[in-house]
């Protein structure tokens, strides 16, 4: 039996992937609610989008909120839980009252990773984008994150080579231990 020598495979230093724009990755146009928007109606539009986050405007349509599905539910659950007997006020419970207020938020300009990273120290699911002026341009959420990992991996990421390859190109990690050339 003959030992091979062990030979590190030796690879070019990584290339860092350019700086990818949020705007490439957020939704658009994105459906936004008002402050005294009834939770019941909120929970509709967020059945009947498909959506779990919905950025709140107020009066000059400024963001000065957010409201998830998980926000809502809990507000649903406690309700019926509850004998309130007053079904009409439970109705009419705004979503200024189960909000998240002050929004963590992005520019289209910012960097993906960057967002990501926001996202994740701060355990939130989306972020809305504003532009300079503050108006709501588009939310990014945690599934476009994985639509950009995944594009990112089928489109930018290669096997690395090795340095040292045999006659037929393969890298072969005997060809140092026994000198073939």
């Amino acid at each position: 039996m003959i030992k091979r020598a062990r030979v590190p495979i030796e690879h070019a230093p990584p290339a860092w992937i350019a700086t990818m724009p949020v705007e490439r990755w957020m939704q658009h146009p994105v459906v936004t609610i008002g402050l005294d928007t009834p939770v019941d109606e909120a929970v509709a539009i967020m059945r009947e989008r498909g959506i779990r986050h919905l950025p709140v405007l107020d009066a000059a349509n400024r963001l000065v909120g957010i409201v998830t599905d998980r926000d809502l539910r809990q507000v649903v659950l406690d309700i019926a839980v509850r004998d309130v007997g007053d079904d009409e006020a439970s109705v009419a419970l705004p979503v200024r009252e189960v909000m998240t207020w002050g929004v963590v938020t992005v520019r289209p300009a910012a960097d993906l990773r960057e967002a990501a990273r926001i996202m994740r120290e701060r355990r939130l699911g989306a972020l809305p984008v504003v532009d300079a002026d503050g108006q709501v341009v588009g939310i990014l959420t945690e599934r476009d994150l994985i639509d950009a990992l995944q594009a990112v991996l089928r489109e930018r990421v290669i096997r690395p080579t090795p340095t040292t390859a045999g006659p037929s190109g393969v890298y072969d990690p005997g060809i140092e231990a026994r000198g073939d050339d």
